[in-house]
């Protein structure tokens, strides 16, 4: 199955000159959703990691059902004011102002290994703000893995220190 194609494209949104890409026409789409875990899955499932890592909200679409597919945990980074225990957080910029993203602070120990997982790589900020926040515990990032990756914005090259494997590639 071609899941690209699944992929609903809206130009000019959220603002013009964007062209979005839109995942709920795959989501619902039961076969090209499950092969969009079967493709992930088969990316990842050699490599040495602890847990699957996703990047709230998409992320936790894509990484909890494959946590169980490995039999891995899932960790969830969130947006700022979400979690309920002791948290780590890490601000970064954007294009157009500042984020933050945050965990737990007991979420990981040192030298634990972990994939992290989005639904989509564009300039890499939120990927390596999340990165950094994994680091700041002590972990290890084994690599990154995005269902799809806009490759004119070279989001790849902010992770250039980091294993990066993406799916579907867009080039506009």
């Amino acid at each position: 199955m071609d899941i690209k194609s699944t992929i609903r494209v809206i130009e000019g949104y959220p603002i013009e000159g964007i062209s979005f890409k839109d995942i709920t026409t795959l989501l619902k789409n039961k076969e090209a959703f499950e092969e969009s875990l079967d493709l992930l899955e088969k990316e990842i499932k050699d490599l040495d990691f602890d847990y699957i890592v996703g990047i709230e909200s998409r992320g936790f679409i894509f990484g909890a059902p494959l946590a169980d597919r490995l039999n891995k945990g899932f960790i969830p980074i969130r947006k700022p004011g979400k979690l309920p225990g002791e948290i780590e957080k890490i601000s970064y910029d954007l294009e157009y102002g500042e984020n933050e993203l945050e965990m737990h602070k007991d979420a990981l120990n040192p030298g634990e290994k972990v994939v992290i997982v989005d639904d989509l790589i564009a300039t890499g900020g939120s990927a390596k703000a999340a990165a950094n926040l994994i680091e700041s515990l002590g972990a290890e990032v084994a690599a990154f893995e995005f269902l799809i990756e806009l490759e004119d914005l070279n989001g790849r090259d902010v992770l250039n220190d980091y294993k990066v494997i993406s799916v579907v590639k867009y080039d506009h």
